[in-house]
């Protein structure tokens, strides 16, 4: 049985729109379809039950070959929190958590995204080995998210998402 490390991804982005519009776009499947692990133009499958123990599904198609992103709603409290478990099953079988949570500014929101990564270890791996995928999964995840937020402010704010990808 392989042991599981875990590693904690914490981002937080400002959008000048009210909370409720952002959490309408991590539930709204015609919004979803234009930022979330997909691009309007590469989607095939945009699938929500936006409840508790409902589930979610994008399959995004890129370079000849079907991405496809599962998951199921733990807690929805509108327009404050989401939380939600995220799986890509062509690469592991290990579910990660998200939490998003919205809280009103000023002027608009801010949104704290939290991904509790879990990553599998190789039975010979090192404390270095496993330090290292951790690392490697955190930043990849980092930046796939760094990406998909830009599309999700602008979504919000305009209306529209410009990144063909």
């Amino acid at each position: 049985m392989n042991n599981i490390s875990t590693r904690t991804l914490i981002m937080k982005r400002e959008f000048n729109v009210k909370r409720e519009r952002v959490f309408d776009a991590w539930l709204n499947p015609e919004m979803m379809r234009k930022w979330f692990f997909t691009l309007e133009g590469t989607n095939k499958v945009t699938r929500n039950n936006p409840q508790v123990g409902g589930t979610w599904e994008i399959v995004d198609h890129r370079e000849g070959q079907d991405y496809r992103a599962i998951g199921e709603y733990l807690e929805i409290d509108p327009p404050k929190k989401i939380a939600f478990t995220f799986k890509m099953p062509q690469f592991s079988e290990l579910e990660d958590t998200i939490t998003v949570e919205l809280q009103e500014l000023q002027q608009g929101c801010e949104m704290t995204f939290t991904q509790v990564i879990h990553v599998s270890q190789e039975e010979n791996w090192t404390e270095s080995d496993v330090e290292k995928a951790l690392g490697e999964t955190h930043d990849g995840s980092e930046h796939g998210w760094n990406y998909m937020f830009m599309g999700l402010k602008e979504l919000v704010e305009t209306g529209k998402v410009s990144y063909t990808g």
